[in-house]
């Protein structure tokens, strides 16, 4: 590798999952500060809240500051196949333009992706070994085999002139992942002996204390809890975690229940498994209808919908509009997974729907179904213990979960230990750490098949709907400028007993006001209107009033 020029720098430049947990974007700049050439790792979504961003589907990072000069954009280079990591790659795509680079799992997952977006003929998805090498301008990047919940994940050890980085991505300590490579601790011990000079590492648990747990104690408790249940049991789990719908196939069978998979995300984790070389023993699925013609103790749904989500499987199979799945009394749902913070109404809400329905809601708060696939504090001890790094840089997680792992590390004797956010750029050589700019940051939101920016206003506009309707006026006027007919009034969202208030007043307005200024005309009678519902309900509407000329 190339001596650094004197003018060189290497530097860091998160633009998502830096203060939240989801929206993985970071950049890495190499040379003088005119002329960077960077490469990013991970490009990823958030999912839109109906508390928060009612009717956005996805939630993915700003990158205009990458996208204006995006022929110094080299590569993307994606660490495993979490929607985090990977889903916003169809929409930021064209803005980027470069290669992409995964392991096959991964890359198998992209592909579907592309398709999905109309962009499979113009993105070249170049498939990486696992431990395999690459070179990207100044950039060497091996991938290292790491364990999480989902095939394939890696570490990055990105080599450049002023230093080698080490970048986690989502990792845990897992001795026996059931499917999969475990952890490469020679590797990141060797990084250790050769010198790191940053660590940029996982901080989602970095509050919880000891490890994370295996995933062979969840396969021996699951199929215990399995074959103890009589009717039919319905599993939901993160589909992206293969080790565990192994488990629960394999427990299935050893019960004599028949599986069916329900939900897309299932189908398709499924098959891309198995197209990548895993799954190789997975046992025969059926159709959701022709398990509905089983006795129940011989059946078995792999569901999505594990955080409550309205549209997925499980939510439809609780509200009873499933086509072809329902659930009832004497048979089980098994929530294989952790709650995300932030989902918790809606789980709750399901788990509530479901014990109407006389369903058993067996969840980690009461068996052991579940461990996570993050790093817990001694996980992240181990983790500085064998890289040794002269900076720590945690990401993925939201600021307090950040500034723990950054006090964990400096009680590991990491010299540096730096907190960064979204549109920071963080110089890591030469030189100590620090801050040297801020560029353009924040979200944009997918809003059906629309790319909006985060303050267009839709979300708090929707939001003022929902809680408090909306008032349409129209107002005829003749050629005089003279209201010539009765407000026209269209009220949605706000009780009966309102509404004639709002006609009144509406009405009154409209005759008070003399010909001439139409913005005038229209304001009185939109003030009006709100006032009257306002006095009368307690809540201002969204209100709008239009002219029509005759």
């Amino acid at each position: 590798m190339a001596n650094p020029a004197r003018d060189d720098e290497l530097v860091l430049l998160p633009l998502g999952g830096a203060g939240e947990i989801g929206m993985n974007f970071n950049a890495y700049g190499f040379g003088p500060p005119d002329e960077r050439k960077w490469i990013v790792v991970d490009c990823g979504v958030l999912f839109g809240r109906e508390t928060t961003t009612p009717g956005i589907d996805l939630i993915m990072p700003d990158i205009r500051f990458l996208a204006e000069q995006r022929e110094n954009v080299l590569a993307i280079v994606l660490t495993h196949a979490h929607e985090d990591h990977i889903g916003a790659i169809g929409h930021l795509w064209p803005m980027l333009r470069c290669p992409l680079y995964a392991t096959p799992f991964t890359a198998q997952l992209i592909e579907g992706k592309l398709d999905e977006a109309g962009l499979h003929d113009r993105v070249r998805v170049k498939s990486v070994p696992l431990g395999g090498h690459i070179e990207i301008g100044p950039f060497e990047i091996d991938f290292i085999s790491i364990t999480h919940s989902i095939p394939e994940p890696n570490a990055l050890a990105i080599r450049t002139p002023l230093g080698v980085v080490v970048h986690t991505g989502d990792w845990k300590i897992d001795p026996d992942p059931m499917l999969g490579e475990v952890t490469n601790i020679n590797a990141l011990q060797k990084l250790g002996d050769e010198g790191v000079l940053a660590t940029v590492c996982d901080s989602t648990n970095a509050l919880v204390q000891g490890h994370s747990g295996s995933e062979a104690r969840v396969r021996q408790a699951l199929t215990a809890l399995i074959g103890s249940l009589k009717g039919r049991v319905a599993v939901t789990a993160f589909a992206s975690n293969v080790a565990r719908l192994d488990t629960v196939a394999k427990a299935a069978r050893e019960h004599g229940r028949q599986i069916a998979l329900v939900g897309r995300s299932m189908h398709k984790m499924v098959s891309a498994a198995r197209e990548t070389g895993y799954l190789i023993d997975f046992p025969p699925t059926i159709d959701e209808n022709e398990a509905a013609q089983l006795p129940p103790r011989r059946v078995l749904y792999l569901c999505t919908g594990s955080q409550g989500e309205a549209r997925a499987a499980l939510s439809r199979i609780a509200a009873g509009n499933h086509p072809a799945v329902s659930l009832g009394q004497g048979d089980a749902v098994i929530f294989s997974s952790r709650i995300i913070p932030g989902n918790e109404l809606g789980i709750f809400e399901l788990h509530n729907k479901l014990a109407a329905l006389g369903v058993e809601v067996l969840t980690e708060q009461d068996h052991f179904v579940h461990v996570s696939g993050h790093p817990c504090r001694d996980e992240l001890a181990e983790m500085y213990r064998w890289t040794r790094p002269q900076i720590a840089v945690p990401v993925h997680g939201e600021l307090r979960h950040m500034s723990e792992h950054a006090r964990l590390a400096r009680s590991l004797q990491v010299p540096q230990a730096v907190v960064i956010e979204n549109g920071l750029m963080l110089r890591l050589a030469p030189g100590r750490a620090e801050i040297v700019d801020e560029v353009p940051s924040g979200r944009i939101h997918l809003d059906g098949r629309v790319l909006v920016e985060e303050g267009a206003g839709y979300a708090r506009a929707r939001r003022a709907l929902g809680n408090a309707g909306i008032i349409a006026i129209t107002l005829v006027v003749d050629g005089k400028g003279r209201v010539a007919a009765e407000p026209s009034v269209i009220i949605d969202g706000i009780p009966e007993p309102v509404h004639a208030a709002i006609r009144a007043a509406a009405a009154g307005a409209a005759k008070r006001h003399k010909k001439g200024d139409e913005e005038a005309l229209k304001e009185s009678v939109r003030r009006a209107a709100r006032r009257a519902a306002n006095d009368a309900w307690g809540k201002k509407p969204v209100t709008r009033v239009e002219l029509a000329f005759v």
